[in-house]
Parts: structure tokens; sequence; C-alpha cells
């Protein structure tokens, strides 16, 4: 991961962009654009900008003496938290995960979620990314 080719625009930078450490970044970008999707933006020595829709994402090889850890990566990473996300197009998704037979760890369903009385439907899936990184996508 040596290039830093600006291979799509970043047209407007998201408030919140979430940086995940991971131990293989290559395989990591391999999947994040080949099966659930995202663009690859720009690259520099190990670290990766993407987008999927509208979420923007961020990729970064793990190193042990990176000052930014807070404490020991330990598999799955990111436990306690999943990462939802509106995607572009669930079903394109949902059948590139498929014919990868990449795991899932929840499979395609609808879920209303209640905000007070009002009632929110959506279909989703889940995986976790090669590190353990609960991935939520939703339409």
């Amino acid at each position: 991961m040596s290039d830093n080719t600006s291979h799509v625009p970043v047209t407007e930078w998201a408030p919140l962009v979430p940086e995940l450490m991971v131990s293989d970044l290559a395989h990591s970008l391999d999947l994040y654009t080949r099966v659930f999707g995202f663009t690859l933006h720009y690259t520099r020595p190990g670290f990766a900008y993407l987008s999927l829709g509208r979420v923007q994402w961020m990729l970064e090889q793990a190193h042990p003496d990176k000052a930014w850890l807070t404490g020991p990566l330990e598999r799955p990473f990111g436990r306690g938290i999943n990462f939802q996300m509106v995607v572009p197009d669930l079903d394109a998704l949902h059948a590139r995960l498929l014919a990868e037979s990449y795991p899932l760890f929840a499979p395609m369903t609808t879920a209303t979620y209640l905000e007070g009385d009002t009632p929110h439907t959506q279909r989703q899936v889940l995986v976790q990314d090669p590190d353990g990184y609960l991935l939520r996508f939703t339409d």
C-alpha cells in the first residue's frame, strides 16, 4: 500500500469518519472494495480512505507501537460496537456476500425499531470484517 493516487475525489467530508485499525490492510481493503462495495478514494503507506454511499471510512494498518492505541488489539476488534451503514444497494451487497460464501453474522432480515411511538423498518444484514468489526448494512 504505497500508492498515494486519488482514485475518486471526496467532494464533501463527513463530520464523523471511523478509522479502524486492521491486521492486514491489503486483505481488508480487498474485501471492503470488492465484496462490501466501498470506493477507494486514496491511500498512503499503511492507510486507506473509502466510502460507500454517504458513509466515509478509514482503514489503518495496526502496529503495536501506534500512539493512538488505547490498549492491546485482540480479536475480535471493536468488541461492543456495531457500525450501522445505509448502503445504496443492499440486495447487490447481499448477493456479493452470498457469491463469496462470506460468513454472515446475522442473515438478511427485516427489523422494526421504535423511536418513541414511531416505527422505523429496515432490512439489514450483519457481517464481521476480517478483524471482527461488526458491520450492519441496511437499506
